[in-house]
């Protein structure tokens, strides 16, 4: 049976061998005569901490290793004595089996030389604590061989590049879930604001629909009242354009009264305006009065003002102009219906010349700066009358007012000093010229102020209810023009 011999192992070469990889070792004492290698370990558990820490693996990692490294390694990259290998493997079964029990063990036969080294050198180590045999066997492999520390240096390095991969791995993961996290928040965000923004234009879209169909609504409504109140016009006027073709009359109907329709519209926005500029101005008028000092009696104003007079006229037409409506009949106050009319425009302007140019006395002539008027009586078997006209070239004014034939108002009145040019029938005279014994004169109604129309583009046409027995005067007022007369085509006629 061999021996440790103390000079082959002393502590001259453990500590040399253990201070290169950091690890703290204590001398053994070899008793090859009396105890077979007795090897007693007195380190502390704070020497198995050093160990842990210098070698940067725990105790049972850094013996696994070493445990791997003997098994892989002897006799191949070193060869330790037969007492090395005894005191391995006694170490061995210690960590593994704990210490020695003879009852557990079976027996060894006399012969079996190293079975029974083996057992003795098991025997020797009494009852070592685990963790005392696994730091014995990791000293006594590192003493043995010198490639055992690069081995476990290699592993240390391999373990840590792991750790470090791992972190990296686990940092990533953490990233990406991270990532993740914001998208998913940024897409719920962004589902949510898309869903907030579809409701408000579904329900922007609900309100606008709801509103045009109110609007469509009052429309058919307003256009029910108009179309039931021209419908015999239109029908009439149609009839006389296309009158072998009902396709066409439905056509320019529709037409029609959809003009008539924006003409209505127009015409209340007007009004509307109108009765908004008129409570400004009384608005206006009631602190211009607060800031005026005490009214002065109506002798002082008229000694002072000598033009009280054609102001105070100014002011009776103007109340006229506000209800002119408001008439003088025999000295009494009525109201006159007078409906408003239909004007619309169609596009076959050449096509009307060329009828009209058949009839001499519907092509005139209005001179530079001139107003001419077409006086056209109302017809007993007629209710409404019909108007189109149209120019060459330029655009010309145009106006309707209606003359009453059994009114009259005073000869104060601005009705009047307008020199006619031409009439329907032919005669020329002065409106100034028609005053009754009474000193009044006819009383006229302003149906359709003048305004300068784009005639030469379209053909203006209308119509108007005869609001009693009198006389229409169409004027074409060419007065804002200088320098060039207007040649103005037109058809008038009644219908029932």
């Amino acid at each position: 049976m061999m021996e440790f011999d103390g000079e082959d192992h002393g502590s001259d070469r453990l500590e040399k061998t253990f201070s290169e990889n950091g690890i703290n070792t204590e001398t053994h004492a070899l008793d090859s005569q009396e105890d077979h290698k007795t090897c007693q370990d007195n380190e502390t558990p704070q020497k198995s901490w050093s160990l842990d820490r210098n070698w940067g693996f725990s105790l049972e990692e850094l013996f696994r290793l070493a445990l791997k490294f003997f098994k892989e390694m002897n006799g191949k990259a070193f060869n330790p004595t037969y007492e090395e290998n005894l005191r391995l493997v006694a170490l061995h079964k210690q960590i593994t089996l704990g210490p020695y029990n003879p009852n557990s063990c079976p027996d060894i036969g006399f012969f079996d030389v190293l079975g029974n080294d083996r057992r003795k050198e098991w025997l020797s180590l009494g009852s070592m604590a685990k963790e005392d045999a696994m730091e014995d066997f990791v000293k006594l492999l590192n003493s043995c061989c010198s490639l055992f520390a690069p081995y476990v240096t290699s592993h240390k390095i391999e373990k840590e590049d792991q750790e470090r991969r791992q972190k990296e791995e686990e940092e990533r993961l953490r990233l990406e879930r991270e990532e993740q996290e914001r998208r998913l928040l940024k897409e719920e965000e962004q589902r949510r604001e898309e869903e907030e923004r579809r409701a408000i234009e579904e329900e922007q879209r609900r309100k606008e629909e709801a509103e045009r169909l109110q609007i469509e609504r009052q429309k058919q409504q307003i256009m029910a009242v108009l179309n039931a109140q021209t419908a015999v016009q239109f029908q009439l006027y149609a009839k006389q354009q296309y009158p072998d073709n009902p396709e066409q009359q439905q056509l320019l109907i529709r037409q029609l009264q959809e003009q008539h329709f924006q003409q209505y519209v127009q015409q209340a926005l007007r009004l509307q305006q109108m009765a908004s500029q008129k409570q400004q101005e009384e608005s206006t008028v009631i602190q211009t009065s607060e800031a005026l000092p005490a009214p002065v009696s109506n002798e002082a104003v008229s000694i002072c003002n000598p033009n009280s007079q054609s102001n105070s006229l100014d002011n009776h037409e103007q109340q006229k102009d506000q209800k002119s409506f408001h008439l003088v009949v025999e000295g009494e106050t009525g109201v006159v219906p007078i409906v408003a009319p239909s004007m619309w425009t169609r596009p076959q302007i050449k096509e009307f010349k060329e009828k009209v140019l058949h009839d001499e006395d519907s092509v005139i002539t209005v001179g530079r700066g001139e107003v001419l008027t077409i006086r056209v009586p109302t017809h007993p078997d007629g209710s409404y009358l019909f108007w189109e006209f149209a120019t060459d070239h330029y655009d010309i004014g145009f106006g309707l007012h209606f003359e009453w034939k059994d009114l009259t108002a005073p000869t104060s009145s601005n009705n009047g000093g307008e020199t006619i040019t031409e009439t329907k029938e032919g005669t020329a005279q002065a409106e100034g010229e028609k005053t009754t014994e009474q000193g009044r004169i006819p009383l006229v109604n302003e149906v359709v102020p003048v305004s300068r129309r784009d005639s030469h583009e379209e053909v203006y046409a209308g119509s108007h209810q005869y609001p009693g027995e009198g006389v229409h005067l169409l004027k074409f007022d060419n007065s804002y023009s200088l320098w060039r007369p207007k040649v103005v085509y037109y058809r008038v006629y009644y219908t029932r």
